[in-house]
């Protein structure tokens, strides 16, 4: 692989994970724009060094496993438990995805990291209004059933 190379997809996954982390970062999330775009940088780090070192052969999923291990150490410095409420399960699985697309511009897979990259900004920014509506609808049932209940 060439300098060239390396240093280009190095810089698409800093632009996959930049991007995810900026929408996250707009948000007001613990893991924003830093953190998407280092954990996306070093999966694809850790990706370019494995590649580099089994051209002659070798499995370069070996250190994707071990990449996915180690992020949920991370992922899990993020999820806080408040009474019976958890919080920061979105952010724990972005930072995942960022070491997904950390992996995929490691090994050069520049479509599939740009569907990927938009589909998490799709799903992060349009799943968060579908979640707010069931919310909102399940509070709803909750009070017109405690305004029942009062009744009797």
């Amino acid at each position: 692989m060439s300098t060239l190379e390396f240093v280009f997809r190095l810089l698409a996954a800093v632009a996959s994970g930049g991007a995810v982390g900026l929408e996250r970062q707009i948000n007001n999330k613990s893991a924003g724009f830093r953190t998407n775009t280092l954990v996306a940088m070093g999966a694809s780090i850790y990706v370019l060094i494995n590649v580099i070192l089994t051209q002659d052969g070798g499995d370069p999923t070996r250190i994707i496993g071990q990449i996915v291990t180690g992020i949920g150490f991370l992922g899990a410095g993020v999820i806080l438990h408040k009474g019976i409420n958890v919080q920061g399960l979105t952010t724990a699985a972005t930072i995942w995805c960022s070491a997904a697309l950390g992996s995929l511009a490691g090994l050069g897979m520049y479509l599939e990291l740009l569907i990927s990259t938009l589909l998490i900004i799709l799903i992060n920014t349009t799943f968060k209004r579908a979640d707010r509506w069931f919310m909102g609808e399940k509070k709803k049932k909750k009070t017109k059933n405690s305004d029942d209940h009062s009744l009797e």
